[in-house]
């Protein structure tokens, strides 16, 4: 499974960016996606996640990090075969190279919030934010 990152760009703090995450797997709408922030000189991590599950009635599950729930939203777009990560009213703190994160199956909040489960990553595109 290869992964493509993309969106990434120079904004001003209050600005919107629109990150995509491409997949080349055509089962893309049943994988545990998650996106992960590597802020300059600090390790990677856990920004937002959507998993499918068949029988928590057949639906996408949502996972935010505390500090960008109410700012950021995570969705699919099954058509484009994408999950894209929309990140509005950006703060300064918000730097960083985002890297999407691929794994077959449903994950639960402590999992997909984890970089451990997750086989496939993309190369990663880099927000930059002024204040």
């Amino acid at each position: 499974v290869q992964l493509q990152a993309s969106g990434g760009g120079l904004v001003q703090a209050g600005d919107s960016l629109r990150l995509s995450c491409a997949a080349s797997v055509r089962t893309f709408s049943t994988y545990t996606v998650g996106w992960f922030r590597q802020a300059p000189g600090k390790e990677r991590d856990f920004v937002a996640a959507i998993t499918w599950s068949w029988t928590g009635g057949n639906r996408d599950y949502k996972y935010y990090a505390e500090h960008v729930k109410g700012r950021f939203i995570i969705s699919r777009d099954n058509v484009k075969n994408t999950v894209n990560l929309e990140m509005n009213s950006l703060e300064s703190e918000d730097t960083g190279v985002y890297y999407c994160a691929a794994q077959p199956g449903y994950r639960t909040s402590a999992q997909a919030m984890s970089m451990t489960p997750y086989d496939y990553w993309g190369q990663g595109t880099l927000v930059t934010v002024s204040s």
